[in-house]
């Protein structure tokens, strides 16, 4: 039995979500957004969003983590903004190193991507008090979050969608709905104070509120979590657009803990179910990149590692399969996308169609076991849990549940009969290189009279080389 949901029907099972489309004429503008989508410069958009968080990687990574974000289909880089970084000290602000959101930012805009800014200023991001600075802790009757340097800074650098920069959402505060409730009518003045805060900067974009239903006019709520396909309740306001800020790629990871592994099947299915059941045009991948906690950043109990499952590695390498079958599922999706933005949606249960101009359809088999259905007069296999996207209505494009990349390895040793030049293997990007070698030993002999000692020898070297043996220094050579 169906229940009638947001204009169309939702089915536990089968079902095939259908949009026809007439050719549809743009006007121009800035960036601005309806009940179905962000608008740039007038045109609708479905847009893919990955978060790669400028402290937690270096700034010699940020090109190449950019640019296979891009090469994966990624659309939008969205960042948080870390103000426990920036301003350390009362009044006194660091954007050097990894700090510098302006490069980061530029090389956004150079790599011909947009940008989604999350402010915050409470972030949480499993960081450090989750990004406020302790001496917030020092001052009596603090009222947090007046004023906001680094979006006065992106202001000054032109780096707005709406100053021909690349930034085109803000978020404003973060998940504050989840303690809202615990201050009553306190909670949700300041949420009504933290939004016009926020518009009243006039940076010309969007802003957005995520999980925060009550989210006032005109900051758009947006959804968080794994399953938002399922468990949004959609925005508050049908003038407003379904987005998903967090589509969580794997989890966070304490100490002690064991590593939260998201398949690739599964974050295809949920993100292709958000954009059919929820009518959604964005969705930001969290983390694409998560990258390393330096120093003291990460917060209480968390390791070093910071979703290390994510399409771009902690290093910055291809996780496979996840980063091909996103990029697959991008594709088949964008070359869509006019009709899913402009067209009608219908969830049908798989019976005779309205004829159209342009026609794009998913079938999904929200069931547990595999199916066999006719569509258009075509049969089609659906694996469990799975959506297949057919662009025209006819071919499939794109199967959730087929993976077609084979699973990376992250082994980056490489293998020797002698000790090999250094500078060969380095290319004078570091000083430093460990060789390591496997010397087999026999058991211990308890009669025998004497035995060998092994030898390591390294007959050539220019200044040092220092040696361990199972892992404890055991002497160096000069």
């Amino acid at each position: 039995m169906g229940s009638y949901c947001g204009g169309w029907w939702w089915r536990t099972g089968l079902w095939a979500a259908v949009v026809l489309a007439a050719a549809a004429a743009v006007a121009g503008g800035n960036v601005t957004y309806d009940g179905r989508s962000l608008i740039i410069d007038g045109e609708r958009k479905v847009l893919f969003s990955g978060s790669i968080h400028y402290p937690r990687s270096t700034p010699k990574m940020w090109e190449s983590l950019i640019g296979k974000a891009k090469e994966g289909g990624i659309d939008v880089i969205e960042t948080y903004v870390f103000w426990n970084l920036h301003e350390p000290k009362p009044g006194q602000y660091d954007f050097s190193g990894r700090n510098d959101l302006v490069k980061f930012i530029k090389e956004v805009q150079a790599q011909g991507l947009y940008a989604c800014l999350r402010i915050g200023p409470f972030i949480e991001s499993e960081w450090t008090y989750g990004g406020l600075p302790f001496w917030l802790h020092d001052v009596p009757d603090i009222v947090y979050r007046t004023d906001n340097e680094p979006f006065k800074m992106m202001k000054a650098e032109s780096l707005y969608a709406s100053q021909g920069g690349p930034i085109i959402l803000s978020q404003v505060e973060n998940e504050y709905g989840n303690v809202e409730a615990a201050f009553q009518e306190e909670g949700k003045a300041y949420v009504e104070w933290a939004a016009k805060m926020a518009v009243d900067l006039q940076t010309g974009v969007p802003w957005v509120m995520c999980k925060q239903p009550d989210a006032p006019d005109p900051v758009i709520n947006s959804c968080n979590g794994m399953r938002c396909g399922e468990t949004f309740a959609g925005p508050n306001s049908p003038s407003k657009p379904a987005l998903w800020t967090e589509n969580w790629t794997s989890f966070l990871q304490r100490y002690g803990e064991e590593t939260y592994l998201r398949s690739a099947q599964d974050i295809a299915f949920h993100t292709l179910l958000f954009i059919i059941a929820k009518n959604g045009s964005f969705v930001n991948y969290y983390m694409y990149h998560g990258g390393t906690n330096f120093g003291r950043s990460g917060a209480a109990y968390m390791v070093t590692q910071y979703y290390d499952q994510a399409p771009l590695d902690e290093y910055g390498l291809i996780r496979e399969p996840k980063w091909s079958h996103l990029k697959e599922m991008h594709a088949a999706v964008k070359s869509c996308s006019s009709t899913l933005l402009n067209g009608v949606q219908t969830n049908i249960s798989l019976g005779q169609l309205q004829q159209g101009n342009n026609c794009a359809a998913f079938l999904v088999n929200n069931a547990t076991t595999n199916a066999t259905v006719e569509f258009r007069n075509a049969k089609f296999e659906l694996q469990p849990r799975s959506i297949s996207v057919l662009p025209d209505c006819e071919k499939v494009a794109f199967d959730t549940a087929k993976v077609n990349a084979a699973i990376s390895n992250r082994n980056t040793t490489m293998q020797f009969n002698q000790i090999e030049e250094q500078t060969n293997i380095t290319k004078d990007s570091t000083d430093y290189l460990w060789y390591t070698v496997l010397l087999k030993t026999y058991s211990f002999q308890p009669n025998a009279t004497s035995c060998t000692e092994p030898k390591l020898q390294v007959k050539f070297l220019s200044h040092l080389v220092y040696a361990f043996v199972n892992g404890e220094y055991a002497g160096k050579r000069a």
